[in-house]
């Protein structure tokens, strides 16, 4: 992988609101996402709004006990600890997306406008791969 990788992830509104505010600094994942620093992350949010909003940098990528990850990111999660504990409960380790330099969109890019660039484009589950040189890519990086 090289620092010229993308990935699109989907979020509830809120995640991405707090991620683009600058409060929420991780990203908090149940499976491991296999990227790299310097890999570019697009912010996807999910339906009602259903629209690319920004995009940040990943600085780092951690796997580690709930535990662990709440001493260290819970203050900067978005999440309350309750609500934390809920969403990684039964597992062993979680992921984490640390993120830097974080840009909103100067104007989002909606659904139909991902599916006019890529016409195989639905988003993703958990995330999914985007080549830089793509029309998707091109898409986004042209709002910004």
């Amino acid at each position: 992988m090289s620092t010229n990788d993308h990935v699109l992830i989907s979020l509830d509104e809120r995640h991405a609101n707090n991620i683009l505010a600058g409060t929420k600094r991780v990203e908090l994942r149940r499976r491991t996402m296999h990227v790299v620093s310097g890999t570019v992350v697009w912010l996807y949010v999910k339906q009602p709004v259903g629209s690319v909003v920004g995009r940040a940098v990943v600085a780092a990528t951690h796997t580690l006990t709930p535990s662990q990850i709440w001493r260290r990111f819970g203050q900067c999660s978005g999440l309350k600890k309750a609500e934390f504990f809920d969403y990684v409960e039964g597992l062993e380790t979680a992921f984490v997306l640390e993120l830097k330099d974080v840009r909103r969109m100067q104007d989002p890019v909606p659904l139909d406008a991902l599916r006019d660039a890529s016409s195989r484009f639905h988003p993703p589950q958990f995330f999914t791969r985007i080549d830089a040189t793509s029309s998707l890519t091109r898409v986004m990086a042209s709002r910004m």
